[in-house]
């Protein structure tokens, strides 16, 4: 019950006991009183938060991401790239609903729209997950009452249909006569702006990520030692201020040093080595791949086939890890697909040596 008195300032104090709970507030005005007294009785009907840091404008899905990227702002935290795009989605698509409208068939019914939008499961997993993530921050943090187990009731239906998932290793490789291919037509292609053909050579000779061949910049350039130091390399444990020197070799066939110098001599610059946009690069790099009929070919598979090389000439995993910065030495062991003609030819080199 409810119990509303007027003090001698003149504004209304309620207070509601209702079911074992005790919550209070004043308010210059007694209707102002009346209805908040209401909406805590129900809250406590409902079995929700009557606590006073719960926000009183947080009422769709829009508003619980809203309220989790200020948060994560608030303490210094970023959103990263990844995250950002997963939420901006979940606004998008889902930001309409209503807190008590999450439920089991709306989150199917999102993973089927962004399957048909040509999202895979582990993207929609993702999606998922940051749902997940944004509701129970405001239910931690803000006591905000979510059907939180929605999500996973959610998540195992979408398990057994097919909808989400953990990502496949990719293994493949792109064999030398597609490497020439695709260097020649970015050559003789005079309309393309960035220099691919550099681009994809660079991409294999250091196994660099295509987001941090687009990132370098000139003043982290070591001449007298040949390395580059490539700032905030992506790193699951620290996602900021992990920078690291990469040294760059002649090991793979390509010879990144002297691709280095070729990008300075025809575009001095200041500031970054290659100053273009990663999604252009991509978006490149997948046009050519249709255009010369080169089937399932990422240009990440470019980082790989690096990798695979560097093992591929005598490289110890540690020895790897220094250029491709992989902090855990057991995902290494992916790339580690050498071809025959590799081992035969170490072999041969050792007995020459």
């Amino acid at each position: 019950m409810s119990t509303i008195v007027k003090l001698p300032s003149g504004s209304w104090r309620t207070q509601v006991r209702r079911k074992g709970r005790y919550v209070s507030q004043s308010f210059a005005r007694r209707r102002d009183a009346e209805e908040w007294a209401l909406k805590m009785e129900r809250r406590v009907d409902r079995g929700e938060s009557v606590s006073k840091t719960r926000p009183d404008h947080i009422n769709t899905v829009a508003d619980l991401v809203d309220l989790h990227i200020a948060d994560m702002l608030e303490v210094g935290k970023l959103v990263r790239r990844s995250k950002a795009y997963s939420l901006e989605k979940l606004r998008d698509d889902v930001g309409h609903l209503r807190i008590e409208q999450i439920d089991r068939e709306a989150i199917i019914q999102f993973a089927r729209d962004r399957r048909s939008e040509g999202a895979g499961p582990v993207t929609i997993s993702m999606d998922i997950s940051y749902l997940k993530t944004i509701m129970l921050h405001a239910a931690a943090v803000h006591g905000v009452h979510i059907p939180v187990e929605q999500v996973d009731l959610a998540r195992a239906a979408l398990s057994r249909l097919g909808l989400v998932g953990k990502g496949k290793e990719r293994d493949r490789r792109p064999t030398q006569d597609e490497l020439d291919r695709l260097i020649a037509y970015f050559e003789s292609n005079s309309r393309q702006i960035s220099p691919m053909h550099r681009i994809v050579k660079f991409a294999v000779a250091t196994a660099m990520r295509q987001s941090e061949i687009c990132s370098i910049e000139w003043p982290d350039v070591d001449e007298r030692r040949r390395t580059v130091t490539v700032r905030d390399r992506k790193d699951p444990r620290n996602k900021l201020g992990n920078d690291q020197r990469v040294p760059l070799v002649d090991l793979t066939g390509y010879d990144a040093w002297a691709l280095l110098l070729e990008q300075r001599a025809a575009r001095p610059t200041k500031g970054r080595i290659f100053p273009y946009d990663g999604r252009s690069i991509g978006a490149a790099f997948r046009r050519a791949c249709q255009q010369l009929g080169i089937e399932d070919l990422h240009f990440h598979d470019l980082r790989h086939e690096g990798t695979s090389r560097l093992f591929e000439a005598g490289l110890q995993i540690e020895q790897v890890a220094l250029v491709t910065g992989h902090k855990d030495w057991k995902m290494l062991k992916r790339y580690t697909h050498l071809s025959p003609d590799s081992i035969v030819r170490m072999a041969n080199d050792r007995k020459r040596g």
